[in-house]
């Protein structure tokens, strides 16, 4: 029951934190701009190669020039952007390394369309998608999710919930242990955040750059250790 209770903590302060970065009136004083450093080398490609496919998602790894095409038992991916972004930034005792942003176009198999019907009604979708690696460097047990909110330059947003990877990157984090995997969110979809804007105009403007919050970092007891911070990424 602790646990269970422990769990759904959690979750409401990562809701909170959505809430608070989507309000105008939020306070900003503890946000801030993460720094990065370049990733060596020599580890840029290991965790991708070592990924094991998504269950829901067309796997992309070997899309790597724009207009590639990947097909398999899931859906027909394209890809329509990519960036090796290979940056690593420190959130107090997280590490949060981003390998690689793309922008694809996901045609899904038609056993798949119930599945990403929470998220849009469309039938083929853009989505943009980060893989990212979280290692904590500490000796103690902490909570993290690597994006609590998302937006992009054409004005949606998008908070953890709308991820449509769920490869349970959020949470519980062991000290000393690491994760790694995608966070992926469909762009410009019949059902998306940008209100205010025609479906038709929405789909006018080209993803240039995302601009992602993280939680804060909690530490075992779900005290707040460390401040959010944002990174933003431009294709």
């Amino acid at each position: 029951m602790k646990k269970i209770l422990s769990i759904l903590f959690f979750i409401v302060m990562l809701a909170g934190c959505s809430s608070n970065a989507d309000s105008e009136k939020q306070n900003t004083a503890g946000e801030q701009t993460a720094k990065a450093t370049p990733q060596s080398t020599s580890s840029q490609k290991d965790s991708i190669d070592e990924y094991q496919p998504n269950a829901q998602v067309t796997d992309d790894r070997s899309l790597l020039k724009v207009n590639q095409t990947f097909s398999d038992d899931k859906g027909e991916a394209v890809l329509k952007d990519i960036k090796q972004v290979n940056q690593t930034y420190k959130i107090g005792n997280v590490e949060l390394t981003v390998k690689e942003m793309k922008l694809i176009h996901l045609r899904p198999d038609y056993s798949m369309i119930d599945y990403f019907h929470v998220l849009t009604h469309d039938e083929e979708f853009d989505f943009v998608k980060v893989f990212v690696d979280i290692k904590n460097t500490s000796s103690e047990k902490v909570n993290f999710a690597p994006i609590a909110l998302m937006k992009t330059n054409t004005g949606e947003t998008f908070d953890w919930n709308k991820d449509m990877y769920l490869e349970e990157l959020n949470g519980e984090l062991e000290g000393g242990a690491e994760k790694s995997g995608n966070l992926g969110f469909i762009v410009n979809a019949a059902s998306g955040h940008a209100h205010d804007e025609p479906s038709a105009e929405k789909k006018k403007k080209e993803i240039k750059w995302i601009e992602i919050t993280t939680s804060d970092v909690f530490d075992q007891n779900h005290k707040k250790i460390t401040d959010s911070q944002k990174i933003k990424i431009a294709f």
